[in-house]
């Protein structure tokens, strides 16, 4: 499952640069594409700032912030003798997400943004696909561990068959 989880990040990561390249070629900063008129647009905007702006400005913060999650999450990943399914597509996301973004703020100083949603006049901070695939992963994550938690007070319990 390891081979999994490192596969999946190198190739959301390649997604995500796929995906800002066609936007920084066929965009001007700042224009936007309605798709779904008054709801959903492609805008192409740089963040030098992290998730909601914050951190604006602050590049190397989120450099380091970045590599030491990477380290934190890779050692994690290395020392489990095996990793469930859940737990590595969960991982993998994480990575390939953080990578995305992290291969935007070390050539671009920014990182590229363009998923732009107006939900009930709340025009909600854009986003990219780094970040779906970080907040998802995070998900997948949260469903996993309180998953094991349950499975394991069932099996403390003998409610649970082996």
């Amino acid at each position: 499952m390891k081979k999994l989880c490192y596969f999946l990040a190198l190739f959301l990561a390649f997604i995500d640069q796929l995906v800002k390249f066609f936007i920084r070629r066929n965009m001007h900063l700042y224009e936007s594409i309605p798709v779904i008129k008054d709801f959903f647009s492609i805008t192409y905007v740089r963040n030098t700032g992290g998730a909601f702006s914050i951190l604006q400005n602050k590049t190397y913060l989120l450099l380091i912030i970045a590599f030491v999650v990477l380290f934190f999450l890779i050692g994690y990943i290395e020392k489990q003798k095996e990793l469930k399914k859940v737990e590595a597509i969960s991982l993998g996301m994480l990575l390939g997400g953080i990578v995305g973004n992290l291969i935007d703020r070390l050539v671009e100083g920014q990182v590229i943004d363009y998923f732009d949603f107006n939900i009930f006049g709340y025009a909600y901070p854009v986003f990219n696909l780094s970040d779906c695939f970080i907040v998802i992963g995070i998900l997948f994550m949260c469903y996993f561990i309180i998953r094991s938690d349950i499975y394991d007070r069932r099996r403390k319990r003998g409610e649970h068959k082996a």
